[in-house]
């Protein structure tokens, strides 16, 4: 993988990734940012969400549940000093579906948190990580 940033101004960054996909990186105000962009550290969490959620759907497909939407709410919490790493991190999963098994998505979480989630199991080096879920049934 490769990723490449570009300084614009101030500290407002343009990222572009290996495939050519481009982010728009911005500091907070007290930094001289201007809410142009995402902070990096956010992108960070949605990364560790995004890798996550990507697990969890494939394994609930591969397991024949019929899901049909899968929302990712992550809340991190990080060190007051610097390094500002995160230390506390909840992934909530919300997947809705027809007769989706709890025992399914139970499955699918951990196997995604303790296996396959490479993101996820980096960031448990620094942070506690903890998950819950919901599911949401549909007709």
């Amino acid at each position: 993988m490769k990723a490449r940033v570009k300084w614009v101004e101030d500290v407002l960054f343009l990222g572009e990734s290996g495939t050519g996909h481009t982010v728009v990186m911005d500091g907070p105000e007290e930094a001289g940012g201007h809410g142009t962009g995402m902070r990096p550290m956010e992108l960070l969490l949605m990364g560790m969400a995004g890798c996550t959620a990507f697990d969890v759907i494939e394994i609930l497909k591969k397991s024949q549940q019929d899901i049909r939407d899968c929302v990712i709410e992550a809340n991190g919490e990080r060190s007051e000093e610097a390094p500002k790493v995160y230390t506390n991190i909840h992934i909530h999963y919300k997947i809705t579906g027809k007769n989706v098994k709890a025992n399914f998505v139970e499955r699918a979480i951990k196997m995604s948190t303790e296996k396959y989630c490479s993101a996820t199991i980096m960031l448990a080096k620094t942070a506690t990580v903890t998950h819950d879920y919901e599911i949401i049934e549909v007709e």
